[in-house]
């Protein structure tokens, strides 16, 4: 047998083939777009910001010191942080058998055996839903921390609800402007928020290690707290488990940014699993640093901003000022990258027809190679689920509610149907072997288990101000795509859509 027909050589053929990005997005129906201009670093950069350790500690830690206390800060951290690896792992693999901007509504398609528009549809609105109000919320809380720093540096300033809502929309104009010019200008923004996070997580931790006269004691980290207001203890610390499963969300950003990035097929999915490790790892460092500070647990649980109350009391009102400086720039990368990621899904799910105005929706700008009309829907959507905070803090929250729970149901729907497609499914470069079902079940398991936490009650007792409305704004979204999907989608909407054959689309191209 000759070598150029042997096995091996079959193989390293179709490697090659796969790492073609034109050829496998041509393969799938789609003539290219966007411009490639995403390097294994910056698809790695988009979900370590968007998932953006700092952020996502400094804004749900108060919670976590009521609901469970240091015990459940750091070892729920490690704990949660395997199970989410896992799913990560799963739409790794998944993303390097579909490497496109439709991410996890398109291979939902893909992956059903039956009623591939359906799947596809209502994963593709969780998603959707979920990526604005992971925009909405994160800006949301950007503004709260700059009126925090504004009131701290001139204790005249009184931060008020319209105020947070102007600042919120002033954010989300700059964060569409920057979208809007270049992706080499995203790019090197989201370079730039690596090293922001990295650097700054070094400097907040080194701060909290030299600074101090004391720290804890090393059983400290034991300690458990429940101010939840139930009794149950296991139910509070369960609870607890959201303060990470709120952090590690937006990871899907690297899958979004396929037909961005050269050699999709592999760097997506590294992308998407280096990203979540990296932030395991750096994000548990961060949690015992601000653990071990605590000083006066009572007095700094009950502030209105406690890990700022904790930078306050262990290192000094000048040193906490520069540190929260840290902290907003985060917020203002991750809300930048969420705008990213949520605008190319627009994009993609507009190019299949599923969205009002999709011809408008999916156009690309000629200059910049951008889908440019897509990131302003995806800044106005964010603002209008920001506005209800100008007169009801709880309004606001029962909206941006649906962020976390819409997009790990939009995680579960693929791994499930990779899941349930068994030996059929046919995976990419990137793959996890024999591995991948036992991962994917694992995935799916604790995608269900996360989501049943995400909408039950959180504080006792229950009123309108403490109520939990993620279940309300989840069947709220549901029940609209529903509506919509037996009203008219269900005829016109069939799943991703090919656009002819792999030479037909490769005549598509934009040059």
């Amino acid at each position: 047998m000759s070598e150029h027909s042997s096995p091996a050589h079959a193989r390293r053929q179709a490697a090659h083939v796969a790492l073609d990005d034109d050829a496998t997005l041509h393969a799938m129906g789609y003539p290219r777009k966007l411009t490639r201009r995403f390097r294994a670093f910056d698809n790695f950069a988009i979900s370590f910001t968007i998932i953006n350790i700092i952020s996502g500690i400094f804004s749900s830690f108060g919670f976590g010191m009521g609901a469970g206390g240091p015990r459940v800060l750091v070892f729920g951290w490690i704990g949660v942080s395997v199970m989410v690896l896992f799913v990560g792992a799963s739409m790794a693999e998944i993303a390097s058998a579909y490497p496109t901007s439709g991410a996890l509504y398109f291979s939902a398609g893909k992956l059903a055996k039956r009623h591939k528009g359906a799947w596809s549809w209502y994963t593709g609105w969780l998603n959707f839903i979920g990526q604005v109000g992971g925009t909405a919320a994160t800006d949301f809380a950007a503004a709260t921390f700059i009126q925090s720093f504004v009131a701290l540096q001139w204790p005249s300033y009184h931060p008020t609800a319209p105020q947070t809502v102007g600042i919120t929309a002033v954010i989300l104009l700059l964060q569409a402007l920057a979208n809007t010019y270049t992706v080499r200008l995203v790019a090197i923004l989201n370079r730039i928020s690596v090293w922001w996070l990295l650097i700054g997580l070094v400097v907040i931790v080194a701060a909290l290690i030299a600074v101090p006269s004391d720290h804890q004691s090393a059983g400290f980290v034991t300690h458990f707290v429940n101010n939840t207001g139930f009794s149950d203890a296991v139910y509070a610390g369960m609870l607890g488990l959201l303060v990470t499963s709120w952090t590690f969300t937006g990871f899907d950003g690297s899958f979004h940014m396929s037909e961005e990035t050269v050699q999709a097929t592999v760097n997506a999915p590294r992308g998407i699993v280096r990203a979540v490790g990296f932030s395991a790892l750096t994000g548990l460092v961060l949690m015992l640093a601000l653990v071990y500070a605590i000083r006066d647990y009572a007095a700094e649980a009950a502030a209105e901003a406690p890990p700022v109350q904790i930078l306050i009391d262990a290192l000094g009102l000048s040193t906490a000022k520069l540190l929260l400086l840290v902290v907003i720039g985060a917020m203002l990368f991750c809300g930048l990258a969420n705008m990213t990621s949520n605008t190319r899904q627009i994009f993609a799910f507009s190019r299949d027809g599923a969205m009002p105005g999709s011809r408008l929706w999916h156009s690309v700008s000629p200059r910049t190679r951008t889908p440019v009309k897509a990131v302003w829907l995806a800044a106005a959507c964010a603002l209008v689920l920001v506005v209800p905070g100008w007169w009801s803090h709880v309004a606001f929250t029962a909206v941006v509610s649906i962020n976390v729970v819409g997009l790990f149901l939009a995680y579960g729907v693929p791994i499930f149907l990779r899941l349930r497609l068994g030996d059929d499914f046919r995976p990419g470069p990137w793959n996890l072997g024999r591995f991948g079902r036992p991962v994917a079940a694992v995935a799916v398991v604790w995608i269900v288990l996360s989501n049943i936490l995400f909408m039950l009650p959180q504080a006792s007792p229950i009123t309108a101000e403490s109520f939990n409305y993620a279940p309300i704004a989840l069947v709220v979204v549901l029940v609209i795509a529903t509506v919509w999907w037996f009203a008219a989608a269900r005829r016109r909407f069939k799943g991703p859509v090919s656009y002819g054959s792999p030479d037909e689309v490769a005549a598509m191209d934009l040059i």
